[in-house]
């Protein structure tokens, strides 16, 4: 299966769990965009106060708790696409090429700057 087909099995899923609890009418876009940010904000407080060394180098427990709520934050956001009835592969794949754009490798490598700055 690939990435794309693992993407739409992914959202049918999510699909399939929030229709069985009765749940669409809860899943707006607003309310999961702002679940989307909370689950990132628990993805963040993981790193809070770590050195860049240190937030490389996480323990297996650690790590595995990143793992989930890396899960909550990709979740919400597939069902926010889902509900916006966006193709969230081809979308990232359109900003990948946007950023191609925006970034040359020649002109990008080895800088953190914007794209406006290069």
């Amino acid at each position: 299966m690939n990435e794309r087909d693992k993407l739409l099995a992914l959202r049918d899923a999510l699909r399939a769990f929030a229709a069985e609890r009765d749940w669409e009418r809860f899943h707006t876009p607003k309310n999961l965009a702002m679940a989307l940010a909370g689950e990132a904000g628990e993805v963040i407080e993981h790193f809070q106060w770590l050195s860049a060394d240190e937030s490389a180098n996480l323990s297996e427990e650690r790590r595995a708790e990143v793992a989930l709520e890396l899960a909550d934050v990709l979740l919400y956001l597939v069902r926010l696409a889902d509900v916006l009835d966006i193709d969230l592969s081809e979308a990232a794949q359109r900003k990948l090429a946007l950023n191609a754009g925006r970034y040359p490798a020649d002109k990008a490598r080895g800088r953190s700057d914007k794209y406006d700055k290069l």
